[in-house]
């Protein structure tokens, strides 16, 4: 049994820097994605930054990662430090997202400036 968001992606994907643990559960994803979409935001980061530490590591699926900030931009707006992680997550994958990173960016300028 999986007891936080964490050690539940990292029975589905792995993790770099840690084994993955013996698990006597079926995986799918879309069990995760439920989680996930009603996690809090201290949960979602701390999946992030465990296992994806800096950002351009981990085997967390890019749309995992996409859909994780962009949840937890929801919960909390306005945190430039926030959007600028998430913008730079956007580039380093894929440059469909460009215009997306570039706006994220430019939103955590605004709220500096103010």
């Amino acid at each position: 049994m999986h007891s936080t968001l964490t050690e539940h992606a990292r029975c589905l994907w792995g993790d770099e820097y840690h084994p993955t643990p013996a698990c006597d559960r079926e995986h799918d994803e879309h069990y995760f994605i439920e989680e996930l979409t009603f996690a809090d935001a201290d949960a979602i980061l701390a999946m992030l930054r465990e296992l994806c530490p800096h950002v351009v590591d981990g085997q967390l699926p890019v749309r995992i990662r996409n859909l994780a900030y962009r949840l937890v931009l929801l919960q909390w707006p306005g945190q430039p430090a926030l959007l600028r992680e998430a913008a730079q997550n956007l580039w380093l994958h894929g440059p469909d997202w460009d215009n997306i990173a570039a706006e994220l960016t430019q939103e955590a300028e605004e709220l500096e400036a103010r």
